[in-house]
């Protein structure tokens, strides 16, 4: 399942978080992160992915 979880962090950052942590401060910490700059958002969000 994490797999499929990093592969969609690649493509829609927010999403794998959201489905990693739901809705709380690190889904929007990401899409911050997304809207200045695609990069970051990714590297955010495998993070929070591999991190639990």
């Amino acid at each position: 399942m994490d797999l499929l979880r990093i592969l969609l962090a690649i493509l829609l950052p927010p999403l794998g978080v959201f489905l990693q942590v739901g809705i709380g401060a690190q889904f929007w910490i990401n899409i911050l992160l997304t809207l200045l700059g695609y990069i970051p958002g990714i590297v955010h969000a495998v993070w929070i992915i591999a991190r639990r």
